[in-house]
């Protein structure tokens, strides 16, 4: 989505790139070119321009992690080949920390110049092959130290073998071409790091949401021509940000940015995506988009999308711009804590789905089929006993990224439980109150999230929330809080969805899921790749890596398993011999009762009236 497109010349040495374009105070400021024409090897090309460096030797530093993605990534070990060059003449560059450099005395203009392998194919780094190129500039662009809040601007070249490749970002074009190679600019490093850059023969799906420009752009349209319903996501799309722009700002629905992009990478079998302010980057199985033929249906995988789309979507209030004082502002060179994320994240989680069913895109039994995935998924975690919500999200930079065989025992997800959290504090309030959840992100919005709110450059308090809710709804819910979010206490999901109108029951139970057993093929026999806490398998001595070879003196498997416990007794001594450290073992531990099945949801047949109207308000139904 170039902006002003203006032709330029396609062909340019960079020693003959214009000066970088001043800023309002005449001060000229970083200026960036990325070159694509190694794109064999996997390498992007990047030259950097200051006109006034440090008088005592300049320093440069790249971030170590990207905001949405709490894991220091140490981004500058895909870093290259640096050099310095003073008035064209080289320059001592010294490394001088992991993701730092400095160049030595300058009176000219400095050029550094150096390049990044990008062969990761996630949406928080960078990717080039000779099918496509993406980058996030955090994982490309050295920050000039001490210049950061400068305005800078960024060349992107066309690759000479890439005639039909075209750039799709955010960024404010300043001198584009018809394709979107060309000069862009940012009003500071933070600015210009927040805009992906997608690159290749892109398919565009424009529409308008309120007004307000949007667009999907999909890599690889050579091999998807005729295989997506453009109209048909599009118009999707149209109803789910026209949703979000609705709950934020009711009584006149708009965005907080000028236009929107969804960015987007079909693989094989992939899923994510990762906010920024005015888009988004996504990665999805190709399968999961729309098809021509599948007329009006919206298949499993094209739901899940829409849900990927609506989650990241809403970030663009809650967390790009809603934030917590801990990352008000970031620092790029190291963690920064917060206990907020299941707030900012879990949240996030409730809203992305009941945002499809609210603009139609699902019916009231496929989003409660969603909901109880969800809450399977946390009653499937013994973690929910061990970690809080405060402290998973205090957390997520030593844990919920680095997951190991024991995560599941002694952490939980604050995207899971807090949407489960979201939804109890929601009916919690809609059955004691007039207010609703949506009224508490409205007033976070005023407050901390639009251009004219007063607290926007303070983020929100680690605490704040339980006071905000009580302003919105008279209630003091500080209890619930202590017990909910710093505590370990269950959610009293059951009650609050009876009193709702929702009934609550069973399915059959699973029994690798009710032995503790998670397990891999490995060369034929099942391994075991996660023992839970407090399962038959940690009773009968178990670990992560074993190999089951048999039980009850049969070669095991899941089938046998399964057929094994549907014709034994509970009590009965199960014998294992399994394969640890190339050596056999033998163990044994009493049968237990399974635990109960996965729960259903679904809507009461005949609720009262009190509960029929708090439903309908709440799912529609």
């Amino acid at each position: 989505m170039p902006s002003s497109p203006t032709p330029v010349a396609r062909k340019r040495s960079s020693s003959a790139l214009p000066a970088p374009t001043p800023d309002a105070q005449g001060r000229q400021g970083p200026h960036y070119t990325v070159g694509m024409d190694d794109a064999l090897a996997h390498r992007f090309s990047i030259e950097l321009d200051l006109a006034s460096p440090a008088p005592q030797g300049q320093e440069f530093w790249l971030p170590v992690w990207i905001p949405g993605s709490y894991l220091v990534r140490e981004f500058s070990r895909h870093v290259l080949a640096v050099e310095a060059a003073c008035a064209g003449k080289p320059v001592a560059l010294r490394k001088v920390a992991k993701n730092r450099w400095r160049a030595a005395p300058c009176k000219g203009p400095l050029r550094l110049r150096w390049t990044v392998y990008a062969h990761d194919a996630s949406v928080r780094t960078a990717f080039l092959d000779a099918s496509r190129g993406f980058f996030n500039p955090s994982s490309l662009l050295l920050a000039v130290d001490g210049q950061e809040q400068a305005a800078h601007t960024l060349r992107i070249l066309p690759p000479a073998a890439q005639p039909a490749w075209t750039v799709a970002t955010t960024l404010p074009g300043v001198d584009v071409d018809a394709r979107g190679f060309g000069l862009y600019r940012a009003d500071s490093y933070d600015r210009l790091i927040d805009h992906p850059v997608e690159v290749g023969r892109l398919l565009r799906l424009p529409f308008r949401a309120h007004g307000v420009p949007h667009e999907m752009v999909i890599a690889h349209a050579d091999r998807l021509e005729g295989q997506v319903d453009t109209r048909r996501l599009a118009a999707d799309l149209k109803r789910i940000c026209e949703a979000e722009m609705a709950l934020f700002e009711p009584q006149r629905p708009r965005a907080p940015f000028k236009r929107y992009a969804f960015l987007v990478a079909p693989t094989s079998n992939g899923y994510g995506g990762l906010e920024h302010a005015d888009s988004t980057a996504l990665i999805c199985a190709e399968a999961d988009l729309p098809h021509p033929a599948d007329g009006k249906t919206r298949s499993a995988g094209y739901r899940q999308f829409l849900g990927l789309c609506s989650h990241e979507y809403f970030h663009a209030w809650n967390v790009k711009r809603i934030r917590p004082q801990a990352l008000t502002p970031y620092d790029l060179e190291r963690e920064n804590m917060t206990s907020l994320l299941w707030l900012f994240e879990g949240f996030t989680s409730y809203y992305d789905d009941l945002i499809l069913r609210r603009a139609g895109l699902l019916e009231p039994q496929q989003y409660l089929d969603l909901l109880a995935r969800a809450i399977n998924a946390v009653q499937a975690t013994p973690g929910r006993h061990v970690q809080s919500l405060a402290d998973a999200s205090f957390d997520a930079w030593i844990k919920f990224y680095r997951p190991d065989e024991n995560t599941p025992n002694v952490t939980v997800s604050y995207y899971a439980l807090g949407g489960l959290f979201a939804l109890a504090l929601d009916l919690t309030l809609r059955m004691r109150s007039k207010a609703t959840l949506d009224d508490v992100m409205r007033l976070l919005w005023r407050r901390y999230g639009r251009d004219d709110a007063p607290l926007r450059d303070q983020g929100l308090a680690e605490d704040a929330l339980p006071a905000l809710v009580r302003e919105v709804s008279g209630l003091d819910l500080r209890g619930f809080f202590a017990r909910h979010v710093d505590g370990t206490a269950e959610l009293p999901l059951q009650r609050l969805l009876a009193a709702i109108g929702v009934r609550w029951s069973h399915g059959k139970a699973d029994v690798l899921t009710g032995l503790g057993l998670r397990l891999d093929d490995a060369q034929g026999w099942p391994k075991v790749r996660q023992v839970l806490a407090g399962s038959w398998s940690q009773q009968a001595g178990l670990s992560p890596g074993d190999l089951l070879l048999a039980v009850n003196g049969e070669r095991t498997s899941p089938e046998h398993l399964k057929r094994l416990h549907a014709r034994a007794r509970m009590g009965d001594l199960w014998q294992v011999h399994a394969m640890r450290d190339a050596r056999l073992v033998q163990l044994q531990a009493p049968l237990p009762t399974l635990p109960q099945g996965p729960v259903q949801l679904a809507l009461a047949d005949k609720p009262p009236a009190r509960a029929l109207r708090w439903r309908k308000a709440w799912l529609g139904a």
